[in-house]
């Protein structure tokens, strides 16, 4: 094992173990019990995937994967519309609450728990219609053409891959800080470019007050670099589209807070 690899490994376990902490009980406390959950999600499955409506297109009949699927969501409507969908994650208190999630649905979704990274090669199967990956993804990741490669192995010819996630402006540069338009305010304190590992809070840390849970290590990407590494995976771009912040358009008013990106696989590995 080579440098590289053993940071990748170790950076993996860091996070692996952040992960298998207390995320079904976040996940209680910020959604509610799957059973419920569940039911909001039946009366509306277009609802929770938001904007990448449009992205997937009509997804009944169709094999998805959910690459870092965390607890189910966005599985459980699409499978709920339809689709055949396999999330890959290795947090098992995500599996918990995604499971239960589905069986309150009444679909069957399936969890596959492995890091995206040592998956089998039974399971690079090279015949999904879609792969998408969204939200807080790619940071995980100390080599993003490997990460890639991966989504490659399971894409099937012209299979389509969504990747929504955080802009590096708003994700790398700017720090913001408030809640009203009135004192929210934004300072450009961070390094676009830098290629450091920097140490963060887990994203469910905010529905646990008063627990101590484990930092994951994480590794920002420009957009450039997000880019080139997709270019170089077998993968043909066809769209990029940068988004404010949906949930309010006064507090960010012109900066970036998403992107999505849609690619196409061109022919077989």
């Amino acid at each position: 094992m080579n440098g590289f690899e053993q940071n990748q490994q170790e950076t993996n376990i860091n996070n692996r173990e952040a992960w298998n902490e207390q995320a079904y009980e976040a996940w209680k406390n910020k959604y509610g019990i799957p059973e419920d959950v569940a039911k909001k999600i039946s009366k509306d499955p277009h609802k929770i995937l938001s904007v990448l409506n449009d992205r997937f297109g009509p997804v009944s009949g169709k094999k998805i994967a959910n690459i870092m699927g965390s607890n189910g969501t966005k599985a459980v409507a699409l499978a709920l519309l339809g689709a055949d969908v396999t999330i890959f994650d290795y947090s098992l208190g995500n599996k918990l609450y995604a499971e239960e999630l589905a069986k309150s649905a009444q679909v069957n979704i399936r969890y596959v728990l492995s890091d995206i990274l040592e998956l089998d090669n039974h399971e690079l199967t090279q015949d999904y219609d879609i792969v998408f990956a969204e939200i807080g993804i790619l940071h995980y990741f100390l080599d993003l053409e490997l990460f890639f490669g991966i989504i490659s192995k399971l894409l099937k010819p012209d299979g389509k891959f969504i990747l929504r996630d955080f802009h590096p402006v708003s994700n790398k540069l700017i720090t913001s800080k408030g809640t009203t338009a009135k004192i929210r305010k934004h300072k450009v304190d961070g390094d676009y470019f830098s290629k450091e590992l920097v140490e963060s809070e887990i994203s469910y840390e905010k529905y646990l007050p008063g627990e101590t849970i484990k930092k994951v290590l994480l590794r920002k990407w420009n957009l450039g670099e997000i880019i080139t590494a997709i270019a170089k995976s077998n993968l043909m771009i066809e769209s990029l589209e940068e988004e404010p912040n949906l949930s309010c358009d006064v507090y960010d008013k012109g900066i970036p807070k998403t992107f999505t990106i849609v690619a196409k696989k061109v022919g077989k590995l």
